[in-house]
């Protein structure tokens, strides 16, 4: 694109190469074959020619632009009617521009440009030529959802690339782009315009509607000629999620003399009304315009529900007007005047007087408005220039040379604006008032194109240079009023510096450009850098190159898609950060033109371990002999070392996570606790009990008391068993199979001899049993009643060797005593007392005393010698006991062997009973009290001793001191018969004849008073 094109009318140049048209060095070059500019404005076309080097210029006659030809001539624009006042041309050595004002969409054509020579046959036609093609603009309305529309701003041809849009509601300014939704919940007219041409706008539409319910017009007012044919577009809405249906659809008038009826029932538009509708348009066609059908247009419809429709209101206004002549600058031409509402039309602007320095100067603005316009003066140099009158006049009282340059008037009223041509008051000057504009106006985003505009108050006009400050020594950006940065970027913010200059002096201006980018890629670091230990504090940051700043926000990953976020600060702080806190963060750094994450940046926390876990497997009954693992377990950073310690052992048992019993013992169970250690610290786990279960082992027993044990005292017994669970105690008395009791003690509370012996107990759970150690229990007692015995038992030849026997049950064992009754001195000690030759004077009564530490006993033997007529010696033994009864012998020799027989009898059967019934060992002592006394009887012993008469005196063995107080005791007597015989070489079986006529006496026992 030209520059030139640019400042005098929106141009595009769809094709960008020039196209040359020549033959034999004759030849025409356009800048480009197709332009497209906008109604209203001007338009420049450019080319250059060429032609041989023998055709001086001089030789050049007329050059001239044409469309058409007439008698196979082209017609000179300049003479063609439709472009009278409106074409002018600036040519300079081989170039020539075309400029046509005030465009029209009748100008669209394919211009070409020819040159002659004074010689007529050497001339030159540029073909093909231009192809301008001139558009109005026009509002597309599509419908977006139920209560909005999109608005579009099109154009009959292609606009230049990102072309800049404002939109007007009701005529005034609400925003810029190629698009704009709108709501339905009010009438409003909307039209466009291209940026820089803002006077000149597209026809407004109306938007109306509510709820969903609306019409929209194309155009809310139409000039149409009379007796032509005009169609009026539109369209309508109505809830599509209803039940409500569109039964009917008409158009109302409403105007001067008519009543709001339908159209088609109307006389007055008999047979000149067509409703062509189609789904939800709502175009109405008259035919046969007549000035009177000049009036508001309404379309309405209803639905199959009562009061359910709508009325698009207010409407379109429609004039209908006659041709007119209107005669201007000596020329007749037919034009088309409305005399309803119309918006301002054919502004011109004229100056008072010549312009002078110091003179006064008046420009006058009019137009063609109904309602009438209000005027607004500018001065062109800037995009939006500051008005400087808002009169129709703009006076200079004293003009300087400041004041050069070029004014418009606005003309406006509620309808729309035009603004006027620009009337040029030139002085020349040097370059002032240099101003620099930036397009777009607002914010410039990254990516978009933007242009800075140079402009200068100059006379003549001036040149420009732009640079970009820093950059001194560099070659210009640009040698044009304009700098274009198709897609600018960031890199493009600074400072820009334009000169403007001509023959009379320059002046330069800066401009700022502050490109708005969305965030590039966060960089983020950590503070510390080195290692980062629980407790500590760590910053993160994160940063972006944003325009805007961007605004941060932290988070952590945690798998989740959409994570909360942890702060929205450019730094993420820890105070004191945590083992919780170590992983993988990322921020991201958001502004209004978008956002950007950065990449994760790990955090890895050291710190001492967390209280270890420990657990033991199997978690069951644990049973010796099992395999056995306890598991620790910690959380730590660096990972911890693991140590294995029993309670109350300092010597650690092993290290790592993991400890194994093989097979474990009774031994091992106890408290197990780990340690778990790192660099930064370490922790003692809780304690974990290993109660490992065992068959019973070790069983002991004892006895209370420790010392001897008496006849009659307490004793307890106790067993004890090492195992698990406790084990079950059964209690048991050697060669008994039944058991004493149960329990882990067993008490007599009064032990009798009886229960002397060897005991043992069964320590027995559910995993197996064993049996104690024996325990002795040895119950001391006094001796029991002495028994004594005489032998031989058979008959006794005198002079022969009598043994006594004395024994006694007694713990510890009894010591013995003999004596002789009436003797103090003992006889003997021992349990045996030998007489080696016995003889009658040995005649007396024996006995035996019983000793230990526990108390005494005695028994006493009588033996009686008693001369006979068969010289038969018989003796009697007596027993004592403690508190027996005395020996009181009351015998004759006479009497003495009449009883002896008897008694000798009696004690026989008596003797035989007794060795019927044995006492048992383990009676009791409560169970002997309980003895009938009959059962106490005396025993009697019976024996025959014979003395050899030639027998010595007797010798006794075994004598030893006689004790004090053995009377004191009672007694019990056994009998026994001695026999004395003649000869001492008498066999037993002699003696055995002899017996039967031996006496016994009679012995009579009497208590100890």
């Amino acid at each position: 694109m030209s520059s030139t094109a640019a400042a005098s009318g929106f141009v595009v140049f769809l094709l960008s190469v020039q196209v040359i048209q020549s033959q034999d060095d004759w030849g025409v070059t356009y800048t480009s074959t197709e332009v497209c500019a906008v109604k209203g404005p001007s338009v420049k076309i450019h080319c250059s020619y060429t032609y041989p080097s023998r055709i001086r210029h001089g030789d050049i006659s007329n050059t001239f632009w044409f469309t058409k030809e007439k008698d196979g001539e082209p017609v000179d624009l300049r003479t063609d009617s439709d472009y009278s006042g409106r074409v002018q041309y600036f040519c300079s050595g081989k170039k020539c521009t075309l400029t046509i004002r005030e465009l029209r969409e009748s100008d669209s054509a394919e211009y070409k440009f020819k040159f002659t020579t004074n010689q007529p046959t050497e001339k030159y036609t540029g073909s093909p030529g231009v192809t301008l093609s001139v558009t109005g603009l026009q509002v597309e309305v599509s419908r977006y959802d139920s209560t909005r529309s999109v608005l579009k701003c099109l154009s009959s041809c292609v606009l230049p690339d990102r072309p800049s849009y404002f939109w007007y509601k009701n005529g005034h300014y609400i925003n810029t782009g190629s698009s704009y939704s709108v709501d339905f919940g009010s009438s409003d007219s909307y039209s466009c315009a291209v940026s820089g041409y803002e006077d000149q706008r597209s026809p407004s539409v109306l938007i109306q509607g509510q709820d969903d319910w609306g019409v929209t017009y194309t155009s809310t007012e139409i000039c149409a000629l009379k007796g032509s044919t005009v169609n009026i577009p539109c369209t309508f809405t109505y809830p599509s999620t209803g039940s409500d249906k569109v039964e009917k659809r008409s158009w109302i008038v409403r105007g001067s003399g008519h009543a709001p009826v339908d159209l088609t029932t109307d006389s007055h538009y008999t047979g000149r009304v067509e409703y062509p509708f189609h789904e939800n348009d709502c175009t109405l066609r008259i035919k046969d315009l007549r000035e009177s059908d000049s009036a508001e247009y309404r379309f309405m419809f209803m639905t199959d529900r009562p009061d359910r429709g709508f009325t698009g209101s207010p409407g379109v206004f429609l004039s209908v007007t006659d041709l007119r002549v209107q005669v201007r600058r000596s020329q007749a031409r037919a034009e088309l005047r409305c005399h309803s509402r119309y918006a301002p039309k054919l502004v011109s602007v004229s100056s008072s007087a010549e312009i002078v320095k110091d003179s006064s100067v008046t420009l006058t603005c009019s137009s063609d408005a109904n309602p009438a316009a209000t005027y607004i003066w500018y001065k062109k140099g800037n995009r939006y220039p500051p008005p400087l009158s808002k009169e129709p006049h703009l006076v200079f009282s004293s003009i300087q040379s400041s004041d050069s340059g070029q004014y418009y008037c606005r003309a406006e009223n509620q309808l729309g604006t035009k603004s006027s041509k620009y009337i040029n008051i030139n002085m020349k000057y040097a370059p002032q008032v240099l101003a620099v504009s930036v397009t777009p106006a607002g914010e410039i985003t990254e990516g978009t194109s933007v242009t800075l505009t140079c402009s200068s108050d100059a006379n003549p006009a001036a040149n420009y240079i732009w640079y970009k400050k820093g950059n001194p020594h560099l070659p210009p950006l640009s040698e044009e009023p304009q700098l274009v940065f198709s897609s600018i970027q960031s890199s493009d913010s600074g400072e820009y510096h334009c000169i403007a200059e001509n023959q009379l002096g320059k002046a330069s201006e800066y401009v700022s450009i502050n490109v708005k980018y969305a965030p590039k890629l966060p960089s983020v670091s950590v503070s510390p850098s080195a290692e980062i230990v629980e407790g500590s504090s760590v910053t993160l940051t994160c940063s972006s190159d944003a325009n805007p700043a961007a605004n941060y926000t932290w988070y952590k990953e945690d798998g989740s898609p959409d994570p909360p976020p942890l702060s929205e600060e450019p730094q993420l702080v820890f105070s004191s950060i945590q083992s919780s806190d170590s992983g993988r963060y990322y921020c991201r750094a958001e502004n209004l033109l978008g956002g950007k994450r950065s990449e994760f940046i790990s955090i890895d926390v050291k710190y001492a371990p967390k209280l270890p876990s420990v657990s033991v497997s199997p978690s069951a009954e644990i049973v010796e002999g099992s395999s056995v693992t306890l598991t620790c377990s910690s959380d730590a950073n660096p990972a911890a070392n693991y140590t294995w310690y029993k309670e109350n052992q300092r010597r650690p048992l092993g290290e790592g996570g993991i400890y194994r019993f093989t097979s474990i013992s009774s031994e091992d169970r106890g408290i197990y606790y780990c340690k778990s250690e790192n660099k930064h610290g370490g922790i003692n786990s809780s304690s974990l009990v290993i109660d490992v279960q065992y068959a019973p082992k070790l069983s002991s027993v004892s006895v209370s008391p420790s010392a001897e044990i008496v006849e009659g005292s307490s004793v307890t017994l106790t067993c004890s068993s090492d195992a698990n669970p406790a084990a079950n105690y059964t209690w048991y008395k050697e060669n008994q199979t039944r058991p004493l009791g149960e329990g882990g003690i067993y008490r007599f509370t009064s032990i009798s001899s009886e229960d002397r012996g060897i005991y043992y107990c069964k320590s027995e759970n559910k995993h197996g049993w064993i049996d104690s150690s024996s325990l002795v229990i040895d119950v001391q007692y006094a001796p029991k009643l002495p028994s004594v015995s005489v032998s031989p038992s058979a008959e006794i030849v005198e002079g022969s060797s009598v043994t006594l026997t004395c024994s006694s049950d007694a713990n510890p064992a009894a010591n013995y005593t003999w004596y002789k009754e009436d003797e103090d001195s003992p006889k003997a000690s021992g349990q045996i007392f030998i007489i080696t030759d016995i003889r009658a004077e040995h005649s007396g009564s024996y006995y035996c005393e019983a000793q230990n530490v526990r108390g005494r006993s005695n028994s006493t033997l009588h033996v009686t010698v008693v001369a006979g007529e068969f010289s038969t010696l018989h003796l009697k033994v007596i027993t004592h006991h403690l508190g027996a009864w005395k020996l009181i012998t009351v015998a004759t020799v006479p009497a003495f062997f009449l009883a002896i027989v008897l008694i000798s009898v009696f004690l026989w059967i008596i003797k035989r009973k007794s060795s019927k019934q044995p006492s048992e060992r383990g009676e009791r002592p409560d169970d002997r009290e309980q003895m009938h006394p009959a059962e106490q009887q005396d025993e009697l012993h019976y024996a025959s001793v014979h003395f050899s008469k030639k027998q010595a005196d007797p010798v006794y063995s075994n004598i030893g001191p006689a004790r004090p107080g053995r009377y004191e005791e009672d007694e019990a007597i056994v009998y026994a018969a001695v026999t004395f015989s003649a000869a001492a070489s008498r066999t037993r079986g002699q003696e055995a004849a002899e017996d039967p006529d031996a006496l016994y006496s009679t012995v009579n026992k009497k208590r100890n008073l």
